[in-house]
């Protein structure tokens, strides 16, 4: 059997959103193989081949026998020409080809299997750049009519999809993600401090910067906050998220309210140093507008950060007990849930904690990666 994956997300430096997840499905379904493999000596029964316009990363998973990569250098219209060329000519031919996109290559008849993150593009269309909005309106419908089977990240995403598509439940499967980062690395407070100019004292926020993660009610909620609350002085608000589109609102936002002092804006912080900022932080605050998982809630909860977080979409179903819920539409919601986490007595900060940590171990990379497979072996069986 020939496992075809498109390669491309998973293939750049710095990994946000699809990336990360088209990243850590690839390298965790490397490791789970491997050790498969190791113990039961099944490399013939699998090849992997994996396609990407680029040679592979540093990081990327080492060639074997049973993993290769396909270099294919037409990388405009991906899609459209240079994946499928490449798909067409291969010899022999793959069974199935996992596309861990919103996007599944033109003009093949091998089996088709695609990722879905959200529909927030058709939920708020206004919230997105026109290329990128058509792309994704119009891509994505071809892809989800054309895929044996389409994989997302919760069942807020399925249920959307149903609705959106009409596609039937059993085309659909839940694949939660899980948490990329080392959550035992620490470093000491004062280098960490140091080396990005924050207080002791913070509130933390990580995510694209984008209007659907609501990022200008936050401020606003958090400039009302530290004026007419008592005891906030020395409180930031830090946030950790690279510039992603209709941004200039966001960053014009903190002088908007009066508070350009006391908010900072990170862009890309690497993975050694999230937890830490996430271990020390008064409360992480995420009040989206739309999810379609939230993966810094998870990573938030796995390091015993109290999470404040919209009460929309599919974030309930990340939090679960452990979340303290606004309403993302309003600025005094936003304020109350702050104060929540700000507030809570040792005991209260304790149990909420300890419950967000028992949340964050039901999600894994490797029961992701292992169901993934599963997925696409059952798919190459069926064509």
């Amino acid at each position: 059997m020939v496992i075809a994956i498109d390669g491309y997300e998973a293939n750049v430096p710095k990994r946000v959103g699809i990336g990360r997840y088209a990243y850590e499905i690839l390298k965790h379904m490397f490791q789970n193989f491997k050790i498969q493999n190791s113990k039961f000596k099944i490399q013939n029964e699998i090849q992997f081949r994996i396609y990407l316009p680029n040679p592979p990363l540093n990081d990327m998973p080492q060639e074997t026998e049973w993993w290769q990569y396909r270099v294919v250098r037409l990388r405009s219209f991906w899609t459209f020409t240079g994946l499928p060329l490449a798909l067409w000519l291969d010899r022999p031919r793959a069974d199935v080809i996992f596309s861990p996109t919103h996007y599944v290559p033109r003009f093949i008849t091998i089996p088709r299997v695609m990722s879905v993150m959200d529909l927030s593009y058709l939920e708020y269309p206004q919230m997105f750049r026109a290329k990128d909005l058509h792309q994704l309106v119009y891509w994505t419908a071809y892809s989800v009519r054309h895929a044996a089977k389409i994989l997302t990240i919760s069942e807020f995403s399925t249920g959307a999809i149903m609705k959106a598509y009409g596609v039937p439940k059993d085309r659909i499967a839940v694949t939660y993600p899980g948490i990329s980062m080392n959550s035992k690395l620490k470093t000491q407070n004062s280098k960490l401090f140091d080396k990005y100019g924050i207080l002791k004292q913070y509130i933390l926020s990580v995510g694209t910067l984008q209007p659907r993660k609501n990022y200008s009610r936050l401020i606003e909620a958090f400039s009302r906050l530290v004026k007419q609350e008592k005891g906030f002085d020395d409180v930031e608000l830090v946030i950790v998220g690279k510039k992603g589109w209709l941004y200039e609102e966001i960053l014009k936002a903190p002088r908007q309210f009066g508070v350009a002092d006391r908010v900072k804006f990170l862009e890309f912080v690497p993975d050694a140093d999230l937890p830490d900022l996430y271990r020390h932080a008064l409360c992480f605050a995420l009040p989206s507008l739309y999810e379609g998982f939230g993966l810094p809630v998870l990573e938030a909860m796995a390091n015993g950060c109290p999470v404040v977080v919209s009460s929309a979409s599919s974030l309930p179903e990340i939090a679960g007990d452990a979340g303290i819920y606004v309403d993302p539409n309003d600025v005094a919601s936003i304020i109350q849930g702050l104060l929540k986490g700000l507030r809570e007595t040792k005991e209260e900060r304790k149990h909420r904690t300890e419950e967000g940590l028992r949340q964050a171990e039901k999600f894994s990379w490797q029961k992701a990666a292992r169901e993934t497979l599963a997925i696409l072996q059952d798919v190459a069986k069926q064509k």
